[in-house]
């Protein structure tokens, strides 16, 4: 289970699918910069990537509804 959890993060009108592709685009960075780095993780980049989001240090990208 994350730690922080999800209803502690987001805000009440935030969208919890907008959250979890945020977690996942994140993660995916993470990723990418530690194995173009060669540095091991100690943490899996899920869990560094809900922590950056609780923290503040990465923000939820609110994308527009085009019609």
């Amino acid at each position: 289970m994350l730690r922080p959890a999800m209803s502690q993060i987001i805000k009440k009108d935030d969208n919890y699918y907008e959250f979890v592709v945020a977690v996942a685009k994140r993660a995916r960075d993470i990723a990418d910069e530690s194995e173009e780095e060669h540095v091991i993780l100690e943490e899996k980049p899920v869990k560094l990537a809900v922590e950056e989001l609780a923290s503040g240090r990465s923000k939820i990208r609110h994308n527009p509804v085009s019609e």
